[in-house]
């Protein structure tokens, strides 16, 4: 970084008695300013040296190895999740198939096929069949043996501000 000072420029011989050399008008003959060419030598230098051109490299080498180990890491850790997507799709298909598998036992089992046997008018000769016909209106709420009458309640006619309450902060009674 330090460079070696310029050599200084050689000093006149005071005795001579000339200070034209200062004076820059001394030497021309149209009166103007005479041209000096000024010492390079004491500048420093704004180019690239090698020892920039080495750092400026270095950084780039330096900024290279972060962004493709960044990179790496990047698809390193998708693949970690993709890994334990696949692990979580697994214990899910398992689970579908130990239900599948279970689901195959019921329907083996005697009492399933005659039940749907009976579906189609396939039980034995002592059963009557009895069906719905498809155009049949559907039960009314209070028809007997339905589950919104409870045997021995009382209906109530309960306004929706009440039922809301109920449901936010309980029963009143």
């Amino acid at each position: 970084m330090f460079r070696r000072p310029a050599d200084p420029p050689p000093d006149d011989d005071p005795s001579t008695g000339r200070d034209d050399e200062l004076d820059p008008f001394a030497g021309s003959t149209d009166g103007g300013p005479q041209s000096i060419a000024p010492d390079l030598a004491a500048l420093s230098i704004a180019g690239l040296t090698r020892r920039r051109m080495a750092g400026i490299l270095g950084i780039l080498l330096a900024a290279w190895i972060v962004v493709v180990f960044a990179r790496q890491v990047g698809e390193a850790s998708a693949a970690t999740a993709k890994a334990e997507d696949i692990a979580t799709g697994n214990v899910a298909l398992r689970q579908e198939v130990a239900a599948l598998q279970g689901e195959l036992g019921v329907i083996g089992r005697p009492e399933y096929i005659s039940q749907q046997a009976r579906g189609y008018g396939l039980g034995s000769r002592s059963e009557i069949a009895f069906r719905l016909a498809p155009d049949s209106p559907p039960l009314p709420a209070d028809a007997p043996g339905s589950a919104a009458v409870r045997l021995g309640s009382e209906l109530t006619d309960v306004s929706p501000l009440e039922r809301w309450l109920t449901l936010l902060f309980g029963p009143s009674d």
